[in-house]
């Protein structure tokens, strides 16, 4: 080959074209999913050493966290008390001594033997007046490294691939490419305009600077690079989708949509008539709409969904909305048929030349009767809105006229289940979208991961909503060493919450009380559903009506679980994360969630959700003791504000943002540098830039190198697959 090396070029040369890597080194850096060059090239430093700068062992005070070269002098393992394997490495830099121990790391005896030159990064602590760190972060490093600036990459002890052979496999690299030097696929008005260095220029550096003034010119090119591909491939394929693609026009004017709004009990919000307008002018337009509407918890998202239903209806369509759980698709049905209740449609086959707008529910519970006569009077169109679970998608149910899907909790379907709904459209027409969440996504977010989907938030709460208290019930727990800690801990607040639990019953209100597991499991020291439901029954909460839902009851006993709790014959409702979305009963306000530190911010927040639905004051206790920084984190968030938009930050910045399309197909698509919380400036023109390149050439002919790299490290399936979710 000859001319520059593009990184599609890479991508088709195995990592055994490298010296010194034969088959056993090659499996190490598979099990990295490093399988050739362009994986390895961008495998970059997680973080660097500058040796002009660097901590002194010496310099080190107990309370300080800091990062030391060191080499290791001894190494010793003994068993504690409670059985535990306890490794302690003795370490110097020549202006001092560190004592480190290990806590459960046997391995680190075969990692660490005498004079191996390692990096620490932890916590120094005064341990009977000498210096320690426990269980810091480790890196091997090559003890020959003289460089100004040392490259620290991602290791696996148990791949056998750390900094030292990383160093080495990137360095012959860039030797073997140095007078070919690297393709540059980005237009050059763009560099300008940003100020970014070359391609060729931001490789090299951000594996070999001499100054961390390089890392950051590197960093902001591969940055760039890394979004701008993304956004190029999604914009260019929903440009053709637009162009391709026949939809189902419909015009808002008409009596169905004035006559919900209408007999509302309540004003809409200047959010829920905004989000109306925008999804209105989708409906309008001949190209299919797909649009995602975020909403917090309790915003009014079915409002707007509805309104788009009856949109379809009074044009003679029908309208769909899948729900992911029985629970949820049973909320709504029972919702929206009393939001619509009094709605009628033309009939001609009838007397008054109108019906009743028929809403009907189609989950897995449908017996095969019901399922035949429902499938009759949807080819007859005389069911006007279908809701249900994944079952609408099954092959016997066809619509005659499918004109809007409404997809809630879109997140918890598969992609190719979403796309089923939408390909029941009649006659090649592909229906209007409209996928829901309450999980909010920041913005950035959500403009990666949806491309240039349209995207309409509801951020203000309907009138009448109280605020709900969250406090956090912190238990005690093990220490490294098997002691009980008790830092932070009131030993009286469990007891004195379900004092308040009795309290809030005896006042006549419901409560919620969620645990991660149905059944015990001894490899997960968390309360289940079943025994939290006993224990509760015949301890805490004798005397109260408590009832049990989780995802193994049977369908009729969950439904009549739900039917008395509503209703109010049951007090306490312990359950799983069955309830977390849809389950609406305004006389709930407390919500008790066990093990609190086993969920994710968005799961709490949704459970939270499930109280405060009423005019009444309501609560939440996370109850958990939480022994790791990150789900201290989330915790203390879930108490600091019920602003779920605010939250979602929070849990981008401490989740990470993984693997942006999902399901990994062919190519690598993962963000490796690029953050879609601290990169925002960047998102926002890598979006802006790749909409003015494919607004002027849209098959991407002027710009082949371009076009060949997005085919090749964002295959086509990949985007088809975003696409679709």
């Amino acid at each position: 080959m000859s001319g520059p090396i593009t990184l599609a070029d890479f991508a088709d040369m195995s990592v055994d074209v490298l010296a010194g890597i034969g088959p056993k080194r090659s499996a190490g850096f598979a099990a990295l999913d490093i399988t050739n060059l362009y994986d390895l090239i961008t495998t970059y430093p997680r973080r660097y050493i500058d040796r002009t700068n660097e901590a002194r062992i010496a310099d080190l005070h107990p309370g300080d966290e800091g990062m030391v070269m060191v080499e290791v002098v001894s190494v010793t393992s003994r068993r504690t008390r409670n059985r535990r394997t306890m490794v302690l490495v003795d370490v110097t830099d020549g202006t001092g001594s560190l004592r480190v121990t290990f806590f459960n790391q046997g391995w680190r005896t075969r990692q660490l033997s005498a004079g191996t030159h390692v990096v620490l990064f932890g916590r120094c602590e005064d341990y009977r007046g000498a210096r320690q760190m426990t269980n810091p972060i480790v890196d091997l490093v090559p003890g020959t490294n003289t460089g100004r600036i040392v490259p620290i990459y991602p290791n696996s002890e148990k791949a056998g691939i750390g900094t030292s052979e990383l160093t080495a496999a990137i360095g012959e690299i860039l030797r073997r490419s140095a007078k070919r030097g690297f393709a540059e696929p980005v237009p050059t008005h763009l560099l300008k305009r940003h100020g970014l260095v070359t391609r060729d220029e931001a490789i090299k550096l951000i594996h070999m600077p001499e100054s961390m003034a390089q890392v950051e010119i590197a960093r902001r090119r591969l940055i760039y690079d890394e979004l701008f591909r993304i956004q190029v491939a999604l914009v260019r394929r929903k440009r053709e989708l637009e162009l391709t693609t026949v939809g189902v026009s419909h015009s808002p004017d008409g009596p169905l949509v004035d006559a919900f709004v209408s007999a509302l009990p309540f004003r809409l919000t200047s959010a829920q008539q905004r989000t109306i307008d925008e999804m209105f002018a989708d409906l309008t337009a001949v190209a299919p709409m797909h649009r995602l509407l975020q909403g917090d918890v309790g915003a009014g998202k079915t409002i707007v969904a509805v309104a788009g239903l009856l949109a379809a209806v009074q044009n003679g369509h029908q309208g769909a909305l899948m729900a992911p759980t029985e629970v949820l698709a049973e909320q709504h049905h029972l919702s929206i048929r009393e939001l619509v209740g009094r709605l009628e449609v033309p009939d001609p086959t009838t007397l008054a030349g109108t019906r009743p707008l028929r809403v009907e529910l189609l989950t897995n519970r449908t017996t095969a009767a019901e399922r035949r006569k429902l499938a009759a009077a949807l080819d007859r169109q005389q069911v006007d809105i279908m809701i249900g679970t994944h079952a609408l998608i099954e092959d016997g149910v066809q619509f005659r006229s499918l004109g809007l899907v409404v997809i809630d909790e879109q997140h918890r379907f598969g992609v190719e289940q979403r796309a089923a709904l939408r390909d029941k459209g009649a006659d090649g027409a592909v229906p209007d979208v409209l996928v829901m969440t309450a999980t909010p996504i920041p913005r950035t977010a959500a403009m990666t991961v949806y491309g240039d989907l349209d995207v309409s938030v509801l951020d203000e709460l309907p009138p009448g909503r109280t605020p709900i208290v969250t406090r956090w019930i912190r238990l005690a727990s093990e220490d490294e060493s098997g002691e009980l800690d008790l830092t932070g801990v009131d030993q009286g607040a469990e007891e004195r919450m379900w004092n308040h639990v009795r309290d809030q019953v005896s006042a006549g209100r419901q409560v919620y009380v969620v645990t991660p597991l149905v059944e015990e499991s001894a490899k997960l020291e968390v309360s289940s559903a079943e025994a939290t439901h006993a224990r509760l029954a015949n301890e805490e909460l004798i005397g109260l009506s408590v009832g049990l839902l989780h995802g193994r009851v049977p369908s009729a006993e969950k439904e009549s679980t739900m039917a008395a709790f509503r209703a109010g014959d049951i007090d306490v409702l312990v359950a799983t994360t069955v309830i977390e979305v849809g389950v609406d009963v305004a006389n709930a306000t407390v919500m008790v969630i066990l093990d609190a530190d086993r969920f994710g911010i968005a799961q709490l927040h949704q459970l939270r959700g499930r109280v405060g639905r009423g005019s009444q004051a309501s609560s939440c206790f996370l109850v958990a003791s939480a022994t790791n920084e990150v789900a201290i984190r989330r915790l203390e968030a879930m108490v600091s504000t019920t602003d779920g938009f605010e939250l979602a930050e929070i849990d981008l910045e401490l989740r990470g943002e993984g693997t942006i399309m999902g399901e990994r197909q062919k190519g690598r698509s993962d963000l490796k540098l690029a953050s879609l919380r601290r990169d925002r400036y960047w998102v926002e023109k890598a979006r802006a830039d790749a909409i003015e390149l494919i607004g002027v050439d849209p098959t991407l002919d002027g710009h082949q190198p371009l076009a060949d790299e997005v085919l090749r490290l964002l295959a086509d399936d990949e985007t088809e697959f975003l696409l679709k979710s």
